[in-house]
């Protein structure tokens, strides 16, 4: 019988997120902080306008690239909080979740070979949608003394004739790096000078510490060269309604829209109507979910601090990126016993890329009872590595 399986997709192995996941989820007692879900319950006023559509009978398809309402919304939401404009009719499209909209965007500008630069470590989908799309994914290693954030240098060097789609993941999932202007503009001059195109995800933009967030599509020359990717899961607690969107310049749109439109149809149509109201009424709501954030980030970095692990500080997103190299363990062993021994699951770095080894993400998705008790295990823990470190060291 001939082989029925793509080798490409066969060749990418499953998210190291969901593995432990899995296991934690049949682990009695077990608390999770490897998950990047809010924990907050949708906002009201959203659920309300989602079960008023339906009361309305609201449940046909809508267009394909979405309500014409939502993509008002969309546009005078990106106006209002990052300085860009956009046309509702042609340059704006609603998809099911961020993730599509990575998938569409890079299947509609990749053609075989040419390559997509990825940063790393970053969200685990990038790489097989770039492979899938058939580009050639080139990562670019960052590091934890730039503080996670891409550099004109890194990008600089591994640049070629080939390279076609920067991919801009900021703020990051999963240490939590920013990029501020500064950053952003340096970026734009390579991207400019060597005629490349951005993918901008930007689903954590709301969740920003200590400043206001910043988009390469608002710079001078920018938007006519990125694709803008943004959603409603992060921000406003809309996990399960499964809606995000994308921005970008006509002529990539209409071919990201071709593509949705074979494949998916539409968003759903429930989750438009709820999203209206998110976008119109939500912003403070979202101020309050991200101060709770704030105030957990702030006791997770001390936690991390009492125990004696560097972690640096993250100005974005929910995640926190400790390195645990002074344990002489890697990620994966770090993490399995964590979870064998005291029963808390995070998410090895190498389940982000290869630079991901030594280091652990931990989200700080979950009220602070969860995060007490699961960083006094944790810290329970590393007290008996210490113990176990400093007994080798006397018998040696």
């Amino acid at each position: 019988m001939r082989n029925p399986l793509a080798d490409r997709v066969v060749q990418v192995p499953p998210s190291g997120i969901r593995r432990f996941f899995d296991i934690v989820s049949e682990m009695k007692d077990a608390i999770s902080l490897g998950v990047g879900e809010p924990d907050f319950d949708t906002p009201w006023f959203i659920r309300e306008e989602g079960i008023y559509s339906l009361e309305k009978g609201r449940t046909f398809y809508t267009s394909n690239a979405g309500l014409k309402e939502l993509k008002v919304e969309i546009c005078n939401y990106l106006h209002r909080r990052f300085h860009v404009t956009y046309d509702p009719t042609d340059e704006v499209m609603v998809t099911v979740g961020g993730s599509e909209a990575i998938d569409i965007a890079l299947r509609a500008m990749c053609n075989p070979g040419d390559e997509v630069l990825i940063p790393q470590p970053s969200y685990v989908s990038y790489v097989p949608c770039a492979i899938w799309a058939n580009g050639v994914p080139v990562t670019i290693e960052l590091e934890e003394k730039d503080q996670f954030r891409l550099t004109k240098e890194k990008l600089l060097e591994k640049i070629t004739p080939k390279s076609k789609v920067l991919i801009l993941p900021f703020p990051n999932n999963p240490t939590g790096a920013i990029m501020e202007e500064k950053d952003l503009i340096e970026i734009a001059e390579v991207v400019e000078k060597y005629d490349l195109f951005v993918l901008t995800d930007e689903i954590y933009a709301e969740l920003t510490y200590g400043g206001e967030h910043k988009t390469i599509a608002a710079l001078p020359g920018m938007k006519d060269r990125t694709v803008l990717i943004n959603g409603f899961s992060k921000a406003y607690a809309m996990t399960g309604w499964r809606l995000g969107y994308a921005a970008a310049p006509a002529p990539i749109l209409a071919q990201m829209l071709k593509i949705h439109q074979y494949a998916i149809m539409c968003a759903p149509t429930t989750s438009q109507y709820a999203a209206v109201a998110a976008l119109k009424n939500g912003d403070e709501a979202v101020a309050q979910m991200r101060e709770a954030y704030n105030q957990r980030r702030r006791f997770v970095l001390n936690c991390f601090k009492e125990m004696d692990m560097d972690c640096f500080e993250p100005y974005g997103a929910f995640y926190t990126f400790p390195s645990i190299k002074r344990f002489g363990m890697t990620s994966d062993e770090f993490a399995l016993r964590l979870l064998e021994e005291e029963k808390v699951a995070v998410v090895p770095g190498t389940a982000f890329g290869d630079c991901g080894e030594g280091f652990l993400r931990i989200s700080y998705a979950y009220s602070l009872e969860e995060l007490k008790e699961a960083l006094g295990r944790m810290r329970r823990f590393v007290e008996r590595l210490d113990a176990e470190n400093a007994a080798k060291a006397d018998n040696a």
